[in-house]
């Protein structure tokens, strides 16, 4: 069981043979700004749970190289999710001892696999995890500008294997009032917080942005439920 209020998890920035591989320096960079995500959490768990200390330590690992991309699956269908699944375990045998990872030891596992942005204008960043399953995967272009970002869709996957649910709908739009970081702000619009696992902060009822800094990331009330800081 998992002491939801000290939540050890372990980023594996991984290096996929035949991409190109990323500036040293944009993986230095990543590992800098964890402190941030580190007390941005702790301020929100605080301010659902008074007197909480530090609930997330986040350690990172790598670049390792893996011969082969995370597999994905081939539909959302049930078939295609289970043999995901087993092709990820057998990834993973390949990753976790590259990286010196105990897999006992953590409570949730993020992998980060990493490239050059294919262009100085747009990089992109996604992510995927099982909810619950306590092991997640990110796609990030990885530079220097890209770090807040990557780790703002890094403690979304964290959390879905932590068991928050998305607060998105099928378009990618917020779903009001529960993926929103403050539902009781008046004016509502727009928003100063991205909530965790809404991912965008909503600037009017139909416009939205993509947050590009780890200070403007909210935990809300019923994603703080799901993951054990309130009483459900």
């Amino acid at each position: 069981v998992v002491d939801l209020t000290q939540v050890q998890t372990n980023l594996v920035v991984v290096h996929v043979e035949g991409t190109t591989a990323v500036d040293p320096d944009a993986v230095h960079m990543l590992e800098e700004r964890i402190p941030a995500l580190e007390e941005r959490l702790r301020v929100e768990a605080a301010r659902h749970r008074p007197g909480i200390m530090k609930p997330f330590s986040i350690r990172l690992k790598g670049p390792v190289v893996a011969k082969t991309a995370p597999p994905s699956p081939a539909s959302e269908s049930a078939v295609d999710l289970a043999k995901q699944a087993v092709d990820m375990k057998q990834w993973l045998r390949e990753i976790d001892p590259a990286a010196g990872i105990e897999t006992d030891q953590w409570d949730s596992r993020i992998y980060v696999s990493v490239r050059r942005p294919a262009s100085a204008k747009m990089a992109f960043v996604e992510g995927e995890s099982e909810q619950d399953g306590r092991v997640g995967h990110v796609a990030v272009e990885l530079d220097g500008s890209m770090a807040d970002l990557t780790l703002i869709v890094v403690a979304h996957e964290m959390m879905h294997t932590l068991g928050a649910t998305d607060r998105y709908d099928a378009s990618g739009h917020t779903i009001v009032p529960d993926g929103l970081a403050e539902p009781e702000r008046s004016p509502l619009y727009p928003q100063r917080y991205a909530e965790i696992m809404a991912r965008n902060r909503p600037l009017t009822a139909t416009t939205e942005t993509i947050p590009t800094k780890l200070d403007e990331l909210a935990v809300g009330t019923k994603t703080a439920r799901e993951i054990g800081w309130l009483a459900a």
